[in-house]
């Protein structure tokens, strides 16, 4: 199993498509913000890692 996965979704901000590497052993359920890399947003990104990968993802505008 890969250490890094790779999660495509929508920007909250701006619509563009972006991925970021996903850190399957960092534990079962993730939370971080980062940063659009079309709009310079921050985003606030929730996941949920299971044995086959993201099961659960959510990214939402930073407040």
């Amino acid at each position: 199993m890969p250490v890094e996965d790779e999660y495509s979704f929508v920007c909250p901000y701006c619509s563009a498509e972006i991925s970021i590497g996903v850190d399957v052993t960092a534990g079962r359920r993730q939370s971080f913000t980062t940063d659009c890399e079309v709009c310079c947003q921050p985003i606030s990104i929730r996941l949920t890692v299971e044995s086959d990968g993201v099961t659960a993802f959510n990214a939402e505008r930073e407040s």
